[in-house]
């Protein structure tokens, strides 16, 4: 928890950020100065987010480091078999969190022997094929996509043009809500406009990056996921795709991707809404950065 310090020296008094974890007794502070100032909760955000980071990027940099050794000792079918696992689980899990009624076994028969599962809605199944194809249709051609929003707008019409024509690859023109969530999406009128600051910060970190590594491309993945998501320009599937494009980032910069569990969405969502509800991008960073780490515990 960051905590305000007061501290008197002869006449005057003077301001510090502290914050400390109890479990292994870390601090650190900086100074505020003689008065606290106007911005302080964006101060605390960025001091608790740079304390986090101390901890996040070694980390993170070993298991890319490991991750990498283990891909150039493994064969090229072990590796296209890896993916083809992970694609059945992540559209298992992506697809599961959104309402499809599909079971991890029926999901794995679709995709891997074409056999569909009787008694299911057919949009379920359609979405299932049509989320598997894309993937791969992204994961086997990462060095020739940029992210952008015609590339965001063309994933969402592979997603959704067998099952919702009427809505694929095309962006809301109306307000939407988000099932029991408090928070509520931008208006249709902004949307736009957040799109083309969205894609411009975007821009801007992987030029960064490049230069001086300013984030982590896993940090970089966890943003674009929470911000897209929170502009939520899509009817339906602004978390799948949300999803996708994480994946995009953590695979095109070397890092193993991410699926989040059917089995974590309350927190998965809860965490989401107080990001958006507070301000703060960091609430869901956190619970992001936990699953990562634990998923990867390996490396």
């Amino acid at each position: 928890m960051v905590s305000i310090v007061k501290r008197r020296k002869g006449r005057g008094s003077y301001y510090y950020l502290r914050h400390h974890v109890r479990k292994d007794n870390r601090q650190k502070e900086i100074y505020l100065g003689k008065a606290i100032p106007d911005n302080i909760e964006e101060m605390k955000q960025e001091f608790l987010l740079e304390f986090y980071r101390e901890e996040w990027l070694p980390i993170l940099e070993k298991i890319r480091q490991d991750y990498m050794k283990e891909r150039k000792r493994m064969p090229k079918s072990a590796i296209e078999k890896e993916i083809e696992i992970f694609s059945i689980r992540f559209t298992y899990n992506t697809q599961r969190i959104e309402g499809s009624t599909l079971t991890l076994k029926e999901t794995a028969l679709l995709l891997e022997e074409g056999i569909a599962p009787a008694n299911k809605p057919i949009r379920d199944i359609k979405e299932a094929e049509a989320h598997r194809k894309l993937f791969f249709g992204i994961i086997n051609n990462i060095r020739q996509i940029d992210l952008s929003l015609e590339t965001v707008l063309e994933w969402h019409r592979k997603l959704f043009m067998e099952t919702k024509p009427d809505i694929a690859g095309k962006i809301r023109e109306y307000q939407v809500k988000i099932g029991a969530s408090k928070f509520v999406p931008p208006k249709p009128q902004a949307v736009k406009l957040l799109l083309k600051d969205f894609f411009g910060w975007y821009n801007d970190q992987i030029k960064q990056n490049r230069k001086n590594k300013k984030l982590n491309p896993v940090e970089v993945a966890a943003h674009v996921h929470f911000k897209f998501v929170t502009i939520h320009p899509f009817v339906d599937g602004n978390g799948r795709i949300s999803r996708l494009m994480m994946n995009y980032v953590l695979y095109k910069f070397g890092y193993p991707m991410l699926d989040i569990d059917y089995n974590d969405r309350r927190s998965y969502y809860k965490a989401l809404e107080r990001s958006n509800i507070h301000n703060n991008d960091l609430i869901f960073l956190q619970w992001l950065m936990k699953r990562y780490f634990k998923a990867h515990k390996k490396f």
